[in-house]
């Protein structure tokens, strides 16, 4: 229920029926289980205490309410350190896989504290769990509520970033360490962080060792409502709840949202081989998706499959949801393998799934942003056909077509034309405007930019899995020799093309994601699929900001001209028709001599020219035109600027191919084209002019 703060501020909090809840003198544990035949709550004193101090089994006549356990326990304070324990059925042909033995988690626990135990008798002690007080000053802090057509989305790792010690800050690797390099974000000029799994997963393996291969990513959900209990600096119980949303609060105050990545797909506890360590011991056949009862399908690639459209699960979801926005005051979401959603009980995709509708319509999420990887790893691809207006999604399409424009493949003009204009064939046919898609070249899942343009191959043996982990089909290219190099030409080209992707990214309709690290050309070295590398191959190196000062003041000045250019952001699809009874079309395309574009042509370069937007769409008249002009071939061309641009002041913002500063004017002054029109345009190599700005007389 939704409960109002009884203090001078308008604060909401949102509390589920489910979990621990302070009560004036104690707690209520309350906890779903439809076929357990006998509850057991185990309570804690110390965080490293292999056993309980105390094991309360609820009374089945008086504790049971329908499928749900619940009991009040008075005394008892925040903090207080608990499992749960189940007894019913174990018969695995139906689903049943109860083990009196076992410690459960909470799935409704709000915070989680230490590590999985030592074992000498064979019974799994999972991280215990804690009872959350909900107190925390957010003075007034409130939902940015920034347009999503006007973000600028930055995808980062919270440890990653602050981790390494060329980082030179008090809290490395924590929430508290996001806020130190504030300063930074701002300077970048993004808008939104969106930030890689930061709900529970663990951090030891089940017998309390380290893992051979970590879980760097957290793409491992142990406990859907609880911070990451690694990512605080205060080590205490529940501690990671109050940095968490220190860390909120300062990114609002610093004018950036917060986008939460969730993986509501699977969960850590894996196959029939796996531990039971909560939704396992509790109700099975509820939370799983099975497969004749013993087994679990598998459309995560993670070992079990997460049953969403289950009742029961997708209440827990929505109180998750609502959980991190209420509580928390996240700004959105983006689902990891959402196709998933998308799936019944018993794993058939269906049409309008009633777990993607009720996101969409939810009112408590009206304020959010919902963004889905539409896509699962059985086959499911639903890029362009995922929910309704409500629903952004990953432009997997945007990142491939990009990547095969500027490497230089075949017949992909055309492709590129479109993922510029907003790609309308995915989006328009249901309605959807251009900012349902994220434009991203890259993520975390995948090579780095810099990676991207220095190697022609997955260099993945660290990760100890022979190189067979990772895709094989990256688009990529290395210009001559794999990896670094001191062959000046070479490394010309790389620089260029790593200045034509993010020119292209931050130019195009729709909603651009950055990746931390790739402003300043972060390596992995080769390793596309880095999610146990929890090490400087994965981390952000802060020397790269001086390095490479000149990139990063290049990608500055793109994102700030795009915050400032309605003709770039636009709300409504480009139709190659005039705007406000202005001669000149929205969008027109010409080959390199100012003619119509043959697009049967196969060709690798073009000019496109973009009109500014309406007064409808623009009311302040901050829109100008743009001429851009793409040559991702290995020869240099001359193209025509297009007679339509007659009589306009014209001014050259960016050149992919010049040497800093001189490859981008952040006062848009820079040179005027030749006089006869004909700019030479180097191989591999993008410009922008920009007009003056177009009167209202121009666009009525």
């Amino acid at each position: 229920m939704l409960m109002r703060q009884p203090t001078g501020n308008l604060q909401f909090t949102y509390q589920p029926p489910f979990g621990a809840t302070l009560q004036e003198n104690g707690v209520q544990f309350s906890v779903f289980s439809r076929s357990a035949t006998a509850m057991r709550l185990l309570l804690y004193n110390k965080v490293t205490d292999q056993e309980p101090a105390d094991i309360i089994e609820f009374d089945r006549e008086t504790d049971r309410w329908g499928d749900v356990w619940s009991l009040n326990v008075k005394g008892l304070e925040a903090g207080q350190l608990y499992h749960y324990q189940a007894s019913g059925p174990w018969d695995p042909a139906k689903g049943q896989r109860f083990d009196s033995a076992a410690r459960l988690i909470d799935p409704y626990a709000q915070a989680l504290a230490g590590t999985f135990g030592k074992s000498t008798d064979g019974v799994v002690r999972p991280p215990k769990c804690v009872v959350v007080k909900d107190d925390f000053d957010w003075e007034g802090d409130r939902h940015l509520r920034r347009e999503l057509s006007e973000s600028v989305i930055y995808e980062m790792h919270v440890r990653g970033f602050t981790k390494s010690r060329t980082a030179k800050i008090k809290c490395p690797g924590t929430y508290l360490g996001v806020i130190e390099k504030i300063p930074y974000l701002q300077s970048l000029g993004v808008t939104a962080v969106e930030l890689m799994p930061v709900n529970e997963f663990p951090i030891l393996d089940i017998y309390g060792n380290p893992p051979q291969r970590p879980n760097y990513w957290g793409y491992d959900p142990m406990a859907f409502f609880s911070p990451h209990r690694g990512y605080a600096h205060d080590k205490r119980p529940g501690a990671q709840v109050n940095e968490f949303k220190q860390m909120v609060k300062a990114l609002h105050a610093a004018g950036i949202e917060v986008i939460l990545d969730v993986v509501f797909n699977h969960t850590c506890e894996g196959n029939e081989q796996g531990p039971t360590l909560s939704f396992k011991g509790l109700e099975n056949q509820v939370y799983y998706i099975l497969s004749e009862g013993t087994h679990y399908t598998n459309y995560s690639g993670c070992g079990n499959t997460l049953n969403g459209n289950h009742p029961v699960v997708r209440e827990m979801i929505f109180h998750c949801l609502r959980h991190w926005v209420h509580n928390y005051h996240v700004d959105g979401f983006r689902f990891d393998l959402a196709s998933i959603l998308s799936r019944d009980r018993s794993g058939n995709l269906v049409p309008n799934p009633p777990m993607v509708e009720l996101i969409a319509e939810d009112p408590l999420l009206a304020d959010t942003k919902i963004i889905a990887e539409a896509w699962d790893a059985a086959g499911a691809y639903q890029v362009g056909s995922f929910g309704n207006h409500r629903w952004a999604e990953w432009n997997g399409r945007y990142r491939d077509d990009v990547r095969g424009f500027w490497r230089g493949d075949g017949g992909t003009l055309g492709a590129l034309a479109t993922r510029l204009a907003g790609s309308s064939d995915l989006y328009e046919h249901a309605g959807r405007p251009p900012f349902c898609s994220i434009n991203f070249i890259t993520s975390h899942d995948g090579f780095t930019l810099n990676d991207l343009v220095s190697y022609k191959e997955k260099h993945n043996a660290a990760n100890g899995e022979d190189n067979r982990d990772g895709d094989n089909h990256n688009i990529s290219d290395n210009y001559g020799v794999e990896g670094p190099t001191r062959r000046k030409g070479v490394n010309t080209i790389r620089a260029r093309q790593v200045r034509n992707m993010f020119a292209t990214l931050l130019l195009s309709q729709g909603v651009p994601m950055i990746v931390s690290g790739d402003e300043v050309r972060r390596t992995a070295r080769g390793n596309n699929n880095a999610y146990c590398q929890d090490n400087d191959l994965s981390w952000f190196d802060w020397r790269l900001v001086e390095k490479n000062k000149d990139l990063l003041r290049f990608v500055q000045t793109l994102i700030h001209f795009r915050r400032q250019q309605p003709t770039v952001r636009r709300i409504h699809f480009l139709t190659g028709q005039p705007v406000d009874g202005r001669l000149i079309r929205d969008v027109s395309w010409y080959a390199d001599d100012g003619s119509p574009l043959d697009w049967g042509q196969h060709h690798l370069s073009m000019v496109a020219y973009i009109a500014a937007p309406s007064r409808s769409e623009d009311p302040a008249g901050l829109g100008r035109d743009l001429v851009m002009m793409f040559n991702s071939t290995g020869d240099e061309r001359t193209q025509q600027l297009p007679a339509i641009g007659r009589g306009m002041k014209w001014n050259l913002f960016l050149d992919t191919a010049a040497d800093s500063p001189r490859d981008i004017y952040p006062e848009l002054d820079g040179p005027m084209p030749p006089s006869n029109r004909a700019v030479e345009m180097p191989c591999h190599s993008l410009k922008v002019f920009v007009s003056g700005k177009v009167s209202a007389k121009r666009r009525k």
